[in-house]
């Protein structure tokens, strides 16, 4: 049976290496991209300026773990907020990895989640530019459209 890598407080945690698409690598090996920390607690602004930075250097799933601890760590209200966030990330991730059937579903479960909050979003962030972005790109894979990389850099805030 394979031992599984925990924390101090016996959680699990993964920690073998990454590369850029978040995949785990061989333990041991070079060249992985740094992890974003399990315990990341920012501001939302902070919040969404590191993830714009992860998002524009095509570190989508990156970007996914630094939304998906705001998701975690802010107040119940903003969840459906934090949680669209992070979940149009994973599904940029997935247009990334080539996984067109996840990339469409997490596209359209994170718009729904945003789809959730009431206008004005809060943060400044763009509601309707990241609902029409994840609605365009969800249906453009559905219909087999090659998605051009320069299309999977959404704009978090207006």
């Amino acid at each position: 049976m394979t031992t599984r890598d925990r924390d101090d407080s016996g959680r699990p945690r993964n920690a073998r290496p990454r590369d850029r698409l978040g995949r785990p690598l061989p333990r041991g090996s070079q060249g992985g991209v740094e992890g974003v920390p399990d315990d990341l607690d920012l501001p939302p602004a902070q919040t969404l300026a590191y993830a714009q930075l992860l998002l524009d250097d095509g570190l989508a799933f990156n970007a996914h773990e630094v939304l998906e601890a705001a998701w975690k760590h802010r107040p119940d209200a903003e969840r459906d907020l934090w949680q669209g966030l992070a979940q149009l990330a994973v599904g940029v991730t997935h247009v990334q990895r080539g996984n067109v059937v996840g990339a469409v579903s997490l596209l359209r479960r994170g718009a729904d989640h945003l789809a959730a909050v009431h206008a004005p979003a809060p943060f400044g962030i763009d509601l309707a530019g990241l609902l029409r972005f994840a609605a365009t790109l969800a249906d453009d894979l559905a219909a087999g459209v090659e998605i051009a990389p320069n299309r999977l850099h959404p704009r978090l805030v207006a």
